[in-house]
Formats: structure tokens, sequence, C-alpha cells
């Protein structure tokens, strides 16, 4: 049956795409392509419910303005600097040979030029998502291979974009004056990048802070949008370009803002939801019958992007003075397509380029490659071994030296710390200062800019929702201190950690009371209420000044403690030792003295100051040139500097620091 309006088909979509992702991570596959599979279930080729295709790729089109406006917003003209002299070259050549491929198979196949042609270039881009999502998983996004990759890809989306400006010359219709029309969609599209360049790149990042500084964020949010959308339609509209063009150069604008990761945070949850509706209009276009009819045609493709692409990519790669490992990092990248070849499949459809059915085989290998594409990266080990059989081939292949093995590699009793957020940082600081080894996990790209420059070793990605953390050497670690404030993604740290490392001690912040039970629960040896040791420190400042007795004071905040922490103690034992432990230390304080180079005591045994028998307190511990002597035994002199731990109540403490005081 049909849908009578919009918001059936927004909702039966959505919640679809919401089955699918699901479906897709429970699979541990990228959630793309559940939301692929989600809109073959309502298109019309599938039994059930059926979707209206054009209402929903209406909405798609947003979409396909969010993504683009994504794309320019992270566009970084630095990391593709860093490596471009194989990046620009290499990523050119590879699209070129893939694209002379692709259509070759094409013409074989009969089809005609354009949809030939078009097909070359679809197989010939891969995603950006899927790239960067792997690069995360297998802790390379870091390295030198990972960001080679990147900057190959931001090759190929300028490409993409290029692409989609100078598609509507090959329109059926406009098949006799192409090169007129390809000259005058050029001069348009300089002429609109010229007026970005000019007036945009002033006013756009003006107005987002004009917006910033009214402090509404409805305003500064909307603002954001309007910019990407009105940006978008005027490309359109008045310039005769596409959508995707505008789009990406009203992101590129906004990066130039200072304010550009607060934008980037604020429409993100618009552009994932318009790209769902995006993947989902193009699962809808897919017959699986079509795609079950021509199987061979299916496999062949698949082959072409898994296997024959990787193998262009890996030879243009080795030709480059980088290890042998960056091509095969690369190759693996490369052995998908995604969101670009779809944008090139829809503009296609659009300019009757190729028909739906081509469209179908082309989507059939973009769904098959991105769930072969971790496969892919886990068998790079497995093909640089074969290549090393050969010595000769591989100090070929790899005559410009070995790679840098990742700093993780090299890390080995450190201290792992998840999020750089306040806490995290000054953990690290301490961490540094004492000359502890460390590694930080971060999702937020300007805080590993921030440590790179440090030299601090650091893994990019979410620790929560990737397999980041599976290459942080946990194994191998001191310790797992886990910052996050979301309390959720740190539970999922905490067990993802216990299985890979089982008695790692871990030390995990806790948002909630009850979140201290179940952080315990999943393993967490240490774990701490920020909020609760914040309001204690406090309220135990706020009683001093009031002048309560120490000794109270830390009765008080101990019976707080006891209170939120004892959730961990489940035995009636444990709760009898404990409360024991309280009750003997009524009444008593701990104090710390430094004596002078005129003290009595200096020069002297701990026996010899008979501390104890004058004023009953009790001599705990020394700390002597930073370094902790605890329960000092008889025979240990003092010496002037040290600092004196005294245990006693108030009158045994006063009278022991005074005769630590008194002169000779």
């Amino acid at each position: 049956m049909h849908s009578p309006n919009l918001l059936t088909n927004i909702t039966i979509a959505l919640l679809t795409a919401f089955a699918g992702g699901i479906l897709a991570r429970r699979l541990k596959l990228p959630t793309i392509v559940g939301y692929l599979l989600a809109g073959v279930v309502i298109g019309p080729f599938t039994p059930g419910f059926v979707g209206d295709v054009e209402a929903i790729s209406q909405l798609a089109e947003l979409g396909v303005i969010f993504l683009m406006f994504g794309v320019g917003l992270h566009f970084s003209l630095h990391d593709l600097w860093v490596v471009r002299d194989i990046a620009i070259p290499g990523a050119i050549l590879q699209m070129t040979l893939a694209t002379l491929l692709g259509f070759g198979v094409a013409q074989i196949w009969g089809w005609s030029l354009s949809s030939s042609l078009l097909f070359g270039l679809a197989i010939s881009i891969a995603s950006t998502v899927v790239l960067l999502r792997q690069l995360v998983n297998e802790g390379l996004l870091n390295s030198v291979h990972g960001r080679v990759a990147v900057g190959w890809l931001i090759v190929e989306d300028i490409a993409t974009v290029f692409i989609l400006v100078v598609m509507r010359a090959f329109a059926p219709e406009l098949q006799g004056s192409f090169w007129p029309t390809v000259g005058i969609t050029l001069a348009k599209s300089v002429a609109f990048i010229a007026l970005m360049l000019i007036v945009g790149a002033r006013f756009v990042p003006w107005l987002l802070s004009r917006m910033a500084s009214t402090g509404s964020r409805e305003l500064f949010i909307l603002a954001a949008i309007v910019v990407a959308l009105s940006t978008a339609f005027i490309a359109a509209e008045l310039f005769g370009v596409s959508l995707a063009l505008g789009a990406f150069l009203a992101g590129v604008m906004v990066s130039e803002s200072t304010i550009s990761y607060q934008v980037g945070a604020d429409v993100l949850p618009f552009r994932e939801i318009f790209a769902v509706l995006f993947f989902v209009s193009v699962g809808m276009l897919v017959n699986p019958l079509y795609l079950f009819d021509n199987a061979l045609l299916v496999v062949v493709t698949t082959l072409l992007i898994v296997v024959a692409k990787p193998i262009v990519a890996a030879s243009i790669g080795f030709l480059f003075p980088y290890p042998a490992r960056t091509a095969i990092v690369v190759a693996a990248g490369l052995s998908q397509i995604g969101e670009f070849s779809f944008l090139l499949g829809t503009a296609g459809l659009s300019l009757r380029l190729i028909e739906r059915d081509q469209y179908s085989l082309i989507l059939a290998g973009a769904v098959l490659s991105i769930l072969f594409n971790p496969i892919v990266f886990r068998g790079m080990p497995f093909v640089e071994r074969i290549l090393q059989r050969s010595p000769s081939l591989w100090k070929r292949l790899d005559r410009h030296g070995p790679a840098s093995l990742p700093p993780t590699e090299h890390l080995k009793d450190h201290v792992v710390v998840v999020g750089y957020g306040r806490v995290g940082h000054h953990i690290v600081h301490v961490l540094e200062y004492l000359g502890i080894p460390r590694l930080v996990i971060e999702a937020e790209a300007l805080r590993i800019k921030e440590l790179e420059r440090t030299g601090t070793p650091t893994l990019f990605g979410d620790a929560a929702n990737t397999e980041v953390i599976v290459h942080a050497g946990l194994e191998r670690a001191q310790a797992l201190v886990i910052t996050l404030p979301d309390e959720a993604a740190v539970e999922v740290v905490v067990a993802l950690a216990r299985k890979i490392a089982p008695i790692l001690p871990i030390i995990a912040r806790a948002s909630t009371r009850e979140g201290v039970t179940r952080l315990t629960e999943l393993g967490a040896q240490d774990v701490i209420h920020p909020e609760l040791e914040g309001g204690l420190e406090i309220v135990r400042h706020t009683l001093l000044r009031l002048k309560v007795p120490p000794h109270q004071v830390q009765k008080y905040t101990e019976m707080v403690r006891r209170e939120h922490y004892d959730a961990i103690i489940d035995e009636p034992e444990e709760y009898q030792v404990l409360d024991q432990m309280i009750s003997a230390a009524r009444g008593m304080q701990i104090a710390w003295h430094t004596l002078g180079t005129s003290s009595r005591v200096v020069g002297r045994t701990v026996a010899d100051a008979h501390l104890r028998d004058v004023t009953g307190a009790s001599i705990i511990a020394i700390i002597r040139d930073q370094h902790l002597i605890a329960n000092p035994k008889s025979v240990l002199e003092f010496q002037a500097g040290d600092i004196v731990g005294i245990i006693g109540d108030d009158e045994q403490v006063n009278a022991a620091q005074r005769l630590l005081s008194t002169s000779e």
C-alpha cells in the first residue's frame, strides 16, 4: 500500500532505518548498510509498505546539502598540504585508471558511453565516512598512513564536487552543445566560487560570530542552517550549478570561523537525520530482483571495487617515497564506495545518464564493498607477510624505509587516559610531570592536535563507539583512567577494557550514585564521583572556617562518602570492619610538621626523640626528598627539612608540634 502523507513516509523511513542501523551494529557493520537495506525494504520493489520515492527523495536533497556542508566544514587544506606530494598525484592517477577500468567493463556489458563513464567514476571514489571509521577502528588515523589516506580522500572529494558541476553537460538533450555547456557551467562555477571567496569568506564568519554573541543558541543554530541551505539554493537557482558545490563552499566558509567546531557540533544532528533519509532514498531505488537476475554483474562490480581498485591504488602508492605499508593502508581504505558514488548516481538518474537498474548495480557494489571493507583492513598484515616472502620484491616496494611503529606499539607500563577534558587534562599534566608514560584517547580533533604538539602519544576516536581502545596496549599498561562525563560511555569502556585486560587497574568517573555501583560491578576498582568530592571539599573548607574541630569535619566527610560509595560493599562483615575503623579514628587527627634546622630532634633518632612518651602522639610517616617513609623505624635519624606525619587527638598533636618546633 502507498502512504497517505509525508509524515507517514518520514516516520516509517526513520523507524525502518533505526531498525536497520541496530541490526548493522549488532553484526558489527557500518550503520550506512542498515540504512540502505531499510530503503530496500520500503522501496517499490519489495512487498509491504511502499514509501513515496519522490517525497523522500526531495527530503534526501537536504541530506545531500548537509553531507556536503559537513565535508566543507571539516575540509583541511593543511592536512592535504602535508601529504600533497603523494595525495594529489596519487588520487588523480588512481581515479583516472579506475574510471577507465570501470568504463571498459561497462562497455563490454553493452552500456552507453555516458552510463559507462558514470559507472567508472562511481567505482573510482571511496566513502570518506567509511574510511575514517576504519582508520579509527584500526588505530591508524594518527599515523602517516592514515594521514595519506585522508589526504587522498580529500582530493577525491574535491574532484567529485567538480564532476557534479560538469555532469549537466552530459545530459542527452545537451549532447549537441557539449563544450559550450561545459564552458558556461565552469564560468558560472568560477563566478560563484569567486563570490563566495570575496563576499562569503567575510560575511559568513561575521554573521555567525554576531549570532553567537547574542547568547541565543537557537539563533546560532538557525543561522548555521540558513547559511548552508541559502548558499546551496543560490548556487542552484542563480548560478545553475549543483547544490553540492554550494553546500560544500558554505562549509568551507564556515570552517574559516573561530566557532566552526561549535557549528559542526550543533548542525550534526540535522546532518545525521537528513543523511539517513538520503541513504534510505538511495536504497529505495534498488531492485533486488534485478540484482538476483544479474548476480554475475554484481560479483564483477564488487571485485572491481574490492580487488582491482585496491591493486591499482597500491601500485601507485609504491611509486612514492613512503613506506610500503602506507600504500597498503591506502589501498585497503579505497576498497569501498559510498556516499559520493550515491551522489553521482542520483545526479546521473536525474539527468537520464543511467537507468535505475544500472544504478542498482552501483548500489549493490557499494553495500557489498562496505561489508567487505573491515575484512580487507584485517587482511593487511597477511598481505605484508606475502610480499615479504620475496625479499627482492619487498626491498623494491619498501625502498624508502620501514615506517616507524605507531606510538602505542612502543608503550609499556603506561597509563591510558580516556578523555582530555578538564579532568583528563590535569591527570595527563601530572603524569607528564612525574615522567610516567601515558596515552590519551580523545574524540575531539582540536585536542588531539594540542596533545601532538606536546609530544603526548594519542589515539583519535570515541573509545565507547569504536574499536580504538583495542589499540591502546591495555595488556601492557599500568592503569586505565576514564574521565568521560557520559556515564553510559564510561560503562561501555570499562566493560571493553575488562575483557581485554582482566587484571588491569581501572579508575573510572561516575556521574550518579547508581553509576558507582554499575561501574564497580563491571570491573572498575576505583570509582570517583567528582560532584560528590567537590561538594565535600567545599563543605570541609566551610566547616574549618567556622572553627569546627578537624576531627569532626573528617568524621562528617567520611560518613557522607560511606553513604555514597558503600554501594560496593555487600557483606555485613565488611560494614562491621569499616564501622570499627571509623570509630577508632573518631577524635583523632593527622597533622604534618616540617622540621627546621634548629629543631631539637634534628640529628636524633625517632627513639631518642621520645615523642610518644612525652606527648602521646605517634609518628606515622616522614617525607624526605619527596619520598614517603611509612612507619619509620626507631633508629631513623631526623633531618632538617623532614616533613613529619603525626596522629593523635587535638591536645596530643598540638603538644607534639610544640616539641618538634622547640630549639636546643
